[in-house]
């Protein structure tokens, strides 16, 4: 076992952190956290990159293509081997084809909603049931918990580190809705996971910005206003309001934070998000390590130097510091929602970024030492329609949203390589063998992260809920 796997394994106590940092958290920077963690020798949880591609994959172009299907329903990319032997994929995912001894797929994932925002909450929540009240125009306190609120609270953050994290951004609907299903809801304020917001949320443009700029019906765009900015965290106010916290204010009062840090008030001086925030926005060391944009430029430029790049690399760098659960929203504005110019979108703008990406992913966790213990998940809300339509005033054709069937990614984390579970029809529109259910995958991942399949949670009334009604999704090695 490398170094770099050895630290992961382990967590730190507050005197390893402090022997690290040498002025307590508040200086801690990336490589001092792993040291403590080397230091103390306790035990160190599994991890999981929940990919979410808002607006939902196409699973003919991707992952479950039908080389024998009709033309209306096969599509124009034509299907290419991959290194397991019978096992076809998406001719614009060659990184991904050389890779498949390292992935594996579920292609009968299903539930009921072709609706954009029921189906997010179905699938960022692990449940097929909406909540009583469901508004698809935003999210409301009744909504079942995210995943990741969830992981956040079941899970002990790490160190300075909270339990999970969800980057680049928020995901938001280009007339300013809000999408349901990514927040605590019933656990009350302050169970919200971490948000990352490293993207400027921008509603003319989609896809992996500065190379793959794209609007769905106009083609190419530039944006030169759009950023990367890894250190603006939004995080969930414990007291009920929800704000930014930006570094000016957090910096005003960092004296004081510190005094009571080393005055052993720890945490109860102040509430745990703003003390995490602290450590690791104010500290210019720790900005320089979490500042993926300052990284080695030939790892940049393997995963590459765009949107899906930078935050997959962010992922992996939070991953290997203690994070147990990093959910990656690739594709701002429900980027993946195919109606028009699939073909020319996916080609030009979504899979090239994608596959790059995701490849260099698994090869870096796999050099760190990272892979065996981290679980890859990459899914949206819904797959495609299985015939090829076209809506009003299009350019071109596309596919319609699809809740029936969708292919599902994992590598990882226990996983074996070249494995497919369940089978979609002949024409790619419903399960024909081993359906899979929204409830199932969260099962796996849960299982990924080590919690136990008993464990309930409780709303702010008290009354428990089960953590998932599904099982891991079998066949897969987790």
């Amino acid at each position: 076992m490398g170094p770099q796997a050895e630290h992961r394994r382990t967590r730190p106590s507050r005197r390893a952190l402090i022997r690290a940092g040498s002025v307590g958290l508040g200086a801690l920077t990336l490589d001092a956290l792993l040291a403590a963690r080397a230091a103390d020798g306790t035990g160190r949880r599994r991890s999981v990159i929940s990919i979410f591609l808002s607006g939902g994959l196409a699973q003919h172009e991707t992952f479950d293509p039908k080389p024998d299907a009709p033309v209306e329903v096969r599509g124009e990319f034509a299907a290419i081997p991959t290194r397991t032997p019978g096992l076809v994929i998406g001719e614009h995912l060659p990184f991904l084809a050389a890779r498949s001894d390292r992935w594996a797929l579920c292609r009968s994932l299903t539930h009921r909603s072709n609706d954009h925002s029921a189906a997010h909450h179905i699938m960022l929540t692990g449940r097929s049931d909406l909540p009583p009240g469901f508004d698809p125009n935003g999210p409301k306190k009744s909504d079942w918990p995210a995943i990741a609120a969830l992981a956040n609270r079941v899970l002990p953050p790490q160190g300075v580190l909270p339990a999970a994290v969800v980057l680049p951004e928020k995901l938001i609907h280009r007339t300013g809705r809000t999408i349901p299903g990514q927040f605590a809801g019933l656990l009350g304020p302050g169970g919200d996971p971490w948000f990352l917001e490293c993207s400027p949320f921008n509603a003319r443009t989609y896809g992996a910005y500065p190379e793959y700029l794209f609007h769905h019906h106009d083609g190419p765009a530039t944006e030169a206003s759009l950023a990367f900015r890894p250190l603006s965290l939004a995080l969930a106010d414990p007291l009920g309001g929800g704000r930014l916290l930006d570094r000016v204010a957090l910096r005003d009062g960092l004296d004081r934070q510190r005094a009571a840090l080393a005055a052993g008030g720890e945490a109860a001086s102040f509430d745990r998000f703003r003390g995490m925030a602290t450590a690791l926005l104010l500290d210019p060391a720790v900005g320089g390590a979490f500042d993926i944009t300052r990284a080695d430029p030939r790892l940049v430029e393997r995963y590459g130097a765009n949107a899906f790049g930078w935050s997959l690399l962010l992922a992996a760098r939070l991953v290997e510091a203690g994070v147990a659960l990093v959910q990656v929203n690739l594709g701002n504005n429900e980027t993946w929602d195919t109606h028009e110019s699939a073909w020319s979108n996916l080609r030009r703008f979504l899979l090239p970024p994608l596959d790059r990406a995701l490849a260099t992913l698994l090869d870096d966790l796999g050099e760190r030492g990272l892979l065996d213990d981290t679980l890859v998940v990459m899914a949206g809300e819904f797959g495609r329609s299985p015939r090829i339509s076209t809506i009003p005033h299009a350019r071109e054709a596309g596919r319609d949203h699809w809740g029936r069937v969708q292919s599902v990614f994992l590598a990882g984390g226990g996983v074996r390589g070249g494995t497919v579970v369940g089978r979609s029809d002949r024409l790619g529109g419903e399960p024909d063998a081993d359906g899979q259910r929204p409830e199932d995958l969260a099962a796996t991942i849960y299982t990924a992260l080590g919690i136990a399949p008993g464990t309930v949670w409780h709303d702010e009334s008290g009354r428990p809920f089960p953590l998932v009604d599904g099982r891991p999704i079998p066949g897969l090695g987790i």
